[in-house]
C-alpha cells in the first residue's frame, strides 16, 4: 500500500509536508507505520498548484529517500496547494507512468490502495473511459483509471464522478477479479478546493487523517500523522469524504 499526504492553506515549502516532519512521507517511505507494507519505494510523485491553473507535476521511479532532486526541489518550492505520494505498487510495473499524482488540466488525483483482481479485468476497465479522456491514459494501474472515470463522471461534480468510477471498478472486481473488491483512500483537487475520500468493500480501509496548523495557517490531509507529538489529527472514518476549503472542512458521506 502507498502513502501521501496534502497540504491546502498559505504556501509553504513542499518539504515542510515531504521531509522535514519526525514522521514526513519520506521517512514513510521507509518505515510506515499504518500500511501493509512499512517500505514503499515503488516510485514518488508531487503535483503542486502555483501561477497557473494546471499543477506542476515531478515523477519518478526512484525511492523517495534517495532522490536528491525530490529533496532539491521540496526545499526550493512554495505552493499554498500540493499533493505528494510515495508507492509501493500492488502488481504493476515500477515506471514514471504508474506513479502517483496523476493530472489532467487543473486536476490532480492520488490513490492508496487496489481493485481485487485488476489484471484480470483491465482491457474492460480501460473500455470504460470516455474517448475524450482516453489519450491521459500513460499508464497501467487501477489508480488512472479510477481518475478518469471520476473526470468523465463527475461534471461539476467530483465527488460523485469517484463514487461512480468506484462503483464501476468494484463491479467489475466483484465480476470478474477477487478479494479485497475495492479499498481506497483518495485525494484530489481543482487547483482550489481539496478533497480526501476513505472506503473499503471489507472492513479494511487505508487511513486517512486531517489536521489544522494555526502556526501555518493550513491545513495537512495525510495517511499518517506528520509528528508523533501532535495529538489533534482527526481519523477520517471509512465511508466519508472531507471537502477543505479555506478554513473550512465539510464532512460528507462517500457511499458508492
Amino acid at each position: 500500500m502507498c502513502r501521501w499526504a496534502a497540504y491546502l492553506g498559505q504556501p509553504i515549502f513542499i518539504e515542510d509536508v515531504v521531509s522535514n516532519p519526525g514522521h514526513s512521507l519520506v521517512v514513510q517511505s521507509q518505515d510506515a507505520e499504518e500500511a501493509k507494507t512499512a517500505i514503499n519505494a515503488d516510485g514518488f510523485g508531487v503535483a503542486w498548484y502555483g501561477h497557473r491553473p494546471e499543477p506542476g507535476l515531478f515523477r519518478d521511479v526512484y525511492p523517495a529517500w534517495s532522490d536528491p532532486n525530490l529533496r532539491s526541489l521540496a526545499e526550493q518550492v512554495q505552493s499554498g496547494l500540493f499533493l505528494a505520494h510515495v508507492r509501493a505498487s500492488t502488481g504493476t510495473a515500477t515506471s514514471r507512468n504508474n506513479c502517483h499524482p496523476f493530472a489532467v488540466d487543473k486536476w490532480s488525483f492520488m490513490h492508496n490502495g487496489q481493485v481485487g483482481g485488476f489484471e484480470c479485468f483491465r482491457k474492460k476497465a480501460d473500455m470504460l473511459i470516455p474517448d475524450e479522456l482516453y489519450a491521459h491514459r500513460k499508464g497501467a494501474t487501477d489508480s488512472e483509471v479510477l481518475f478518469l472515470l471520476m473526470l468523465g463522471a463527475g461534471g461539476q461534480d467530483p465527488v460523485a464522478g469517484l463514487a461512480a468510477s468506484v462503483r464501476q471498478l468494484e463491479g467489475l472486481s466483484r465480476a470478474h477479479g477477487g478479494t479485497p473488491h475495492m479499498r481506497l483512500s483518495a485525494a484530489f483537487s481543482d487547483g482550489e478546493t481539496l478533497w480526501a475520500a476513505r472506503y473499503s468493500s471489507d472492513e479494511i480501509a487505508p487511513t486517512v487523517y486531517y489536521r489544522w496548523s494555526q502556526t501555518r495557517v493550513g491545513w495537512a490531509v495525510v495517511s499518517e500523522p506528520l509528528e508523533s507529538d501532535e495529538g489533534d489529527w482527526t481519523e477520517l472514518l471509512p465511508g466519508q469524504v472531507a471537502r477543505f476549503q479555506g478554513e473550512e472542512v465539510d464532512i460528507l458521506p462517500f457511499a458508492p
